[in-house]
């Protein structure tokens, strides 16, 4: 009786620890995905990064699908598809990045804080840069409302407010171009994400500088 006893209290565990076991595994995958990408787009050198990326934004996009449901593994798939996006040319970076607001989107429906902001940003860069219809989905309007909305997540980020002041400079609104540029090159690096955020650091003093 006692064996039996045992036995379902290993098993009930088992069941227990099972969710959070599988919980662990795909953050564990989207955590590798973010460091290489940090990688790839703060080290490799622009000749390397497309392939690199290609290759990370495919393992991304499987990790999102086994993980069905979860905001975090679209958000990553999308971040990562749009950074391939920038790297391609002509039609197949529309493609990717149709592929990247697909996920992202998707990511917002199931989280609204769009993962602490990311996937507002990085939609709204793709609004922002994307032609126009009808061969592309661009729209400033929703472009301006991607990043307004990334920065009641997230007002002190600093992929946020340079992106958005890279905006406001080719929409010809310079004095708030301006302010959010100094709000980037002031403004809060994640420790997750340190590499990329004071890359943009530096970008943001050198449109600072220009505007």
């Amino acid at each position: 009786m006692l064996r039996r006893q045992l036995i379902g209290a290993a098993l009930g565990a088992g069941l227990l620890l099972a969710p959070f076991a599988g919980a662990l595994a795909w953050e564990s995958e989207v955590e590798s995905l973010k460091q290489r990408w940090e990688q790839i787009n703060t080290q490799q050198a622009e000749g390397e990064r497309r392939a690199a990326l290609k290759s990370l934004s495919d393992e991304a996009e499987s990790v999102a699908e086994a993980n069905a449901g979860e905001a975090q593994p679209l958000v990553w798939y999308g971040i990562i598809e749009a950074s391939h996006a920038r790297e391609r040319s002509g039609l197949g970076a529309l493609s990717s990045a149709r592929s990247a607001r697909k996920a992202l989107e998707q990511a917002i429906e199931l989280d609204p804080q769009g993962g602490n902001g990311s996937a507002y940003v990085t939609l709204g860069a793709l609004y922002d840069r994307a032609p126009g219809r009808p061969l592309g989905f661009g729209n400033s309007d929703t472009a301006e409302r991607m990043f307004q909305r990334a920065l009641e997540i997230r007002p002190d980020g600093i992929d946020v407010n340079y992106y958005y002041a890279a905006f406001l400079e080719d929409e010809g609104r310079l004095d708030e171009a301006r302010e959010h540029a100094r709000r980037a090159v002031e403004g809060t690096a994640r420790e997750d994400r340190q590499a990329s955020d004071e890359a943009l650091r530096e970008q943001a003093r050198r449109l600072q500088s220009r505007l």
